[in-house]
């Protein structure tokens, strides 16, 4: 479990409320999407933020900035370096395109995978890496997808947070996270049972998404920036 970093002492005190414009279009291989519209786009900014100023020893700010603040500004560009174009991007549209479980035919008589689905490639492949960093003691950014779809607009609907430690009693993962749109609460979670990956994997969460789903979650790309 990562030691040290708690939401409600290193989070930021407001959360990601903005206003209802693209706060930066971003060029992706499917064309220029706008990201920053009002009650989550700005996620992967605060997140990668929030682990910095916890990097540097610093408290983040106290206080939403307006448009015109650097705070706003350094906010902003983090989420331009958490969807880490072009390769996170497409990573988001590969896993919103995938499956819940892994396609399986039967060739002579033999079952054989042709695609892996979201939740074998979370809990086989995402998760080891997520926990080493964790035990470590080191928070983690994760992307978290929560759509299934293959127009890059929907693209905006998936979600980033910050992954701050885990409990694990047999199959079943809880992660504590810092979840940007519920602000510096502690007791935020995304619960995965692990026993049967090739199958739809059973998420739940108390994340400030709605009604949309936790589908899968991986390592968001991440390189420390020493806040202004």
């Amino acid at each position: 479990m990562a030691d040290g970093f708690l939401p409600s002492r290193h989070g930021f005190a407001f959360d990601n409320a903005w206003p209802k414009q693209p706060a930066v279009v971003l060029p992706t291989p499917f064309g220029d999407i706008g990201i920053g519209n009002a009650g989550g786009g700005l996620c992967g900014g605060m997140a990668f933020a929030a682990l910095d100023y916890w990097l540097a020893g610093r408290m983040p700010g106290l206080d939403r900035p307006p448009a015109d603040d650097p705070l706003y500004s350094y906010i902003v560009n983090r989420l331009i370096d958490s969807w880490n174009v072009p390769a996170g991007v497409a990573q988001y549209y590969q896993w919103m395109s995938l499956p819940d479980g892994d396609n399986v035919i039967k060739l002579f008589g033999r079952q054989v995978i042709t695609e892996r689905g979201l939740g074998w490639r979370t809990v086989r492949v995402q998760w080891p890496q997520i926990k080493k960093d964790l035990d470590r003691g080191l928070p983690v950014p994760i992307g978290v997808v929560t759509v299934a779809s293959r127009n890059p607009k929907d693209l905006a609907f998936n979600h980033q947070v910050l992954a701050f430690g885990y409990l694990a009693d047999g199959s079943q993962v809880t992660l504590r996270v810092y979840d940007p749109n519920r602000g510096r609460c502690d007791d935020v979670t995304i619960r995965m049972e692990t026993r049967a990956p090739a199958k739809p994997v059973a998420f739940s969460h108390n994340l400030g998404l709605g009604q949309r789903p936790v589908r899968g979650f991986f390592r968001a790309a991440y390189t420390p920036r020493m806040p202004g």
